[in-house]
């Protein structure tokens, strides 16, 4: 299979599920590397995730055939299947942000689409804002013809403002950095309600991309899992 023929198999398979190809690069030959399929530093690698919620409805019909809802992190499951299948049909290795030892996924996707990241630390896109997310990436034993990320606007430097800092009510998002604390108080506490069932107050702050924003039933799923 020639290398344009890779990259259009995979993202053909990974459109089934609602899942894109987020950019990639070729390591440097003295850059460390996790380990190819072969067991040897991978030479190139892909990033796999999401623009919007597209993936929603077809993770939420897996999650209906699965015999047991007691999955502890049912949406890395079901991602890890979506993209170690396409992963297998490319002779690649499939790796996620949750495996430990952690792996720099944020590094590599600000390198891979020149992004940069928000106040709220959520890598910004010129396109999809705040609403898009990395589930994965492939390590290829061989070096594929990737062109390097061109620089994007980082809408944050034109937003006057920023009114994701403001919005918080714990003030848990500051030039002096998260405090995560803070906020996972506040989601679990009494007045949480809100960003437990409509997402962080802040991030829906945000006045970029608005049609891309997650739906209520997919934040509320995702602030539960951080609640957890």
């Amino acid at each position: 299979m020639t290398a344009p023929g890779v990259i259009e198999r995979l993202a053909a398979a990974l459109d089934e599920d609602g899942l894109i190809l987020r950019g990639g690069f070729v390591f440097g030959a003295h850059e460390w590397a996790p380990a190819g399929l072969s067991g040897r530093p991978a030479r190139s690698i892909i990033l796999v995730g999401q623009a919007g919620a597209a993936p929603w409805p077809f993770f939420l019909r897996w999650l209906e055939r699965q015999e047991s809802r007691c999955l502890s992190d049912p949406l890395d499951t079901w991602s890890g299947e979506v993209i170690g299948n396409a992963a297998r049909q490319v002779s690649a290795r499939a790796v996620s942000p949750s495996d430990k030892p952690y792996l720099p996924f944020q590094q590599w996707a600000m390198r891979a689409e020149g992004l940069k990241p928000s106040p709220l630390g959520i890598l910004m896109h010129p396109e999809f804002g705040l609403w898009h997310a990395y589930r994965g990436a492939l390590l290829f034993d061989r070096e594929l013809p990737i062109r390097p990320a061109e620089k994007t606007i980082h809408l944050c430097e034109r937003c006057n403002g920023k009114p994701c800092l403001n919005a918080c009510p714990v003030g848990a998002f500051s030039n002096a950095g998260y405090a995560h604390a803070d906020c996972l108080a506040h989601v679990r506490g009494a007045d949480g309600v809100r960003c437990r069932t409509a997402g962080c107050i802040a991030r829906n702050a945000c006045p970029y991309a608005a049609a891309y924003r997650y739906p209520a039933d997919a934040q509320a799923f995702h602030m539960a899992s951080f609640a957890a």
